[in-house]
């Protein structure tokens, strides 16, 4: 995992061999033109930029020859409003595609402290590149290894070490996401999350597939029964002294979906290592917090099971028996998340959190719903609006989603307490995906559920601070909540 050493600078530096000299360019009168900075730009005064190049099109960078063998990196700011999102996009594009040298120096005019830090750290989670297995003769090695950022910003040592911390929990979650499924199995993640932990003070408890079925979690075990690598539950807790208030993260981390029985098709079950998005989410989200010393207690279930087709797999009409006692009848094997986040849910119930939230790549119909960069948000009340104003901070995309009550007679069972789905009906896929999961969660305990589907993955090409493949998305968000939490607002 690489890193960039960000400094901040009242000047900017003097021109010098292998560096990018990032300028603004905005369109006024139907004329481009540069932004004010303290970069010597006299150099381009003599020539059209359009006729150069360059645009103004958000994130489109343009390079143009600089003094000393230096290069200007005319970037396009678009025509939003300069505000905290567009700057953390504006940094990820920056160093994505800035990454051929070995200094970059940014230098925007004048930035107020919040655009700055947004930029801050658009720079840090822009920076990422998954290479997997390939040869290092496939592999062109990142050169950036500073950015100096022009700026009279009061910014402290501790608020760029919050963005480092930040950053590094969302490439974490970005690499465990992106790793292949031969590699990425429940035992995998287990010794990935122990491994991670070191040194931080969490406690972690791991349930084997014999501590499950005593303990009664019949979710999980049935999920990961059709596997020969066999289901697991992690409980990591973070209990700092004089924590007031109690969050608890439940994670789906189905490890590969092929959709058991009810099998998916070929070109469906591509991608499918990324369906252990919420449990690597929850991971690093605790992780996160514990790097930063937030003052508030955090418990994160990671649900981690495989679902394979197999002689031992479960069977649609089977009926299975979740941690709480609740029977649920399995009609359709590939609606497993839900399964194995009841018995999470039930398991977080018991230790009486202040907040629940659970974090999945649930439902393709969320996708259909709210697209590819949207969250769907279901839940209690003052949980909906703890999370959206979360999100909010963190810049990340959320939109609340209703749960109807007539849609929860859909999921009646004749031979058990409630059904996994209701077949031949498609309507409102992602709701019913929620009103399943609150039925695992008393009124009286504030929840909300995350549907991250559609932006967990990046299927396309990458865009601001978000690469191809595993985005990390909502990680931020949890953090910003334990921070609203623990009074740090």
């Amino acid at each position: 995992m690489s890193s960039l050493k960000i400094t901040i600078a009242s000047k900017s530096p003097v021109f010098k061999k292998d560096t990018a000299y990032v300028v603004g360019v905005k369109e006024q009168s139907k004329k481009l033109q540069l932004t004010k900075s303290d970069s010597d730009t006299s150099s381009l005064a003599k020539h059209d930029l359009e006729q150069l190049g360059a645009s103004a099109a958000s994130e489109s960078i343009t390079k143009v020859a600089a003094p000393n063998g230096a290069v200007f990196a005319l970037l396009g700011l678009g025509s939003e409003k300069f505000d905290a999102n567009t700057l953390r996009n504006l940094g990820g594009a920056i160093s994505r595609n800035l990454r051929a040298f070995t200094e970059v120096v940014v230098d925007l005019g004048a930035l107020n402290k919040g655009n700055s830090l947004a930029l801050i750290e658009g720079l840090h989670l822009g920076f990422y590149e998954y290479n997997g297995r390939k040869s290092k003769a496939s592999i062109k090695p990142a050169l950036l290894k500073k950015v100096t950022l022009v700026s009279d910003s009061k910014i402290s040592n501790s608020e760029l070490t919050q963005l480092q911390v930040l950053s590094e929990a969302v490439h974490v979650t970005r690499d465990l996401v992106n790793t292949p499924p031969n590699e990425m199995y429940p035992a995998s993640m287990v010794k990935a999350v122990q491994t991670g932990t070191k040194g931080l003070g969490l406690k972690i408890q791991v349930w084997d597939e014999k501590a499950l079925a005593k303990d009664g979690f019949g979710g999980i075990l049935a999920v990961g029964m059709g596997s020969s690598r066999p289901p697991r539950l992690v409980k990591i807790e973070y209990k700092p002294k004089g924590a007031k208030k109690h969050l608890a993260l439940v994670g789906k981390g189905i490890t590969f979906d092929t959709g058991g029985l009810s099998l998916k098709p070929a070109e469906s079950m591509v991608g499918m290592k990324y369906d252990m998005t919420g449990a690597a989410t929850s991971y690093q989200a605790i992780v996160a917090i514990a790097r930063l010393g937030l003052p508030v207690q955090v418990s994160a279930w990671l649900c981690l099971a495989e679902n394979m087709p197999s002689s031992t797999a479960q069977r649609p009409d089977d009926v299975i028996k979740i941690r709480n006692g609740k029977s649920v009848e399995v009609l359709n094997t590939d609606a497993e998340g839900r399964l194995v986040l009841a018995d999470g849910l039930s398991a977080a119930v018991e230790t009486k959190p202040d907040l629940i939230i659970d974090i999945a790549t649930l439902t393709g119909a969320a996708t259909i719903a709210l697209g590819n960069r949207y969250a769907g948000l279901m839940g209690a009340e003052k949980a909906i609006k703890t999370v959206e104003t979360a999100a909010a901070k963190a810049g990340e995309l959320v939109w609340h989603m209703p749960l109807p009550a007539e849609l929860r007679s859909l999921l009646n069972s004749d031979v058990a307490d409630i059904a996994n789905v209701k077949i031949g009906n498609r309507a409102g896929g992602m709701l019913i995906g929620g009103h399943f999961l609150r039925e695992f969660v008393p009124a009286e305990i504030d929840w909300a559920h995350l549907d991250i589907a559609g932006p967990a993955d990046n299927s396309g090409a990458a865009y601001g601070y978000t690469p191809k493949g595993g985005t990390g998305v909502i990680l931020r968000t949890l953090v910003a909540v334990a921070e609203g939490l623990s009074g740090n607002k």
